[in-house]
């Protein structure tokens, strides 16, 4: 389904279980206000209730307090996990006055910045998972322009190749959701994508 928020961000976000498995691994948030967007999407190590518990768990979190940086955020996150199964984990802010993109990712999350100029983004994440051992994190900065678009998906969606070429052009938010959708389709894991436009 198409979301908008604000006139400032338009998205679409889909999730599938993998098959024979009752609870999704993958949990994601996203919310807006006036000032910014922010977006998390949490891949719980394996499949199954534990790895659902771990991703809902980071969830939460940032639901609670998504007004802080995207650092404390990813520190509330790995805090949180502590006994649980652990997860790959990616948060981003979107500042909307400033046109700024604060993105930090620990694990196997992938994110694409797709900028109306043509300038493709791919912030390199941090491998590993969160777990609530001392981690480092590496949060990236980026400008964007007007009609940018980015694509973030977890490894469920690891088959999508040529994202350069899924983003670019004038298509919209639902017509490259249906595209990935059609082509990438994949039950034998937890799977979840978030496109969106940046008005």
């Amino acid at each position: 389904m198409i979301q908008q928020f604000k006139d400032k961000i338009e998205l679409y976000a889909y999730q599938t279980i993998k098959e024979g498995k009752i609870e999704c691994g993958d949990s994601y948030y996203y919310t807006a206000t006036d000032d910014y967007f922010v977006c998390v999407l949490a891949d719980g190590l394996g499949s199954g209730q534990y790895a659902h518990e771990a991703s809902a768990a980071v969830v939460s979190v940032v639901e609670q307090h998504h007004h802080e940086d995207v650092d404390t955020l990813m520190k509330y996150c790995n805090n949180v996990l502590v006994q649980k199964r652990g997860a790959a984990v990616s948060i981003f802010k979107v500042y909307f006055e400033t046109r700024e993109f604060v993105y930090s990712c620990v694990g196997n999350i992938r994110f694409f910045l797709y900028t109306s100029n043509g300038k493709l983004t791919y912030p390199l994440p941090v491998t590993g998972y969160l777990s609530g051992k001392p981690q480092v994190f590496h949060t990236q900065r980026f400008v964007y322009e007007p009609e940018s678009k980015f694509l973030i998906y977890s490894d469920g969606f690891d088959n999508i190749h040529g994202a350069k070429t899924i983003l670019k052009g004038y298509r919209s938010v639902g017509a490259i959701a249906e595209q990935i959708k059609s082509e990438y389709a994949n039950s034998m894991d937890d799977a979840t994508f978030i496109v969106g436009s940046l008005l």
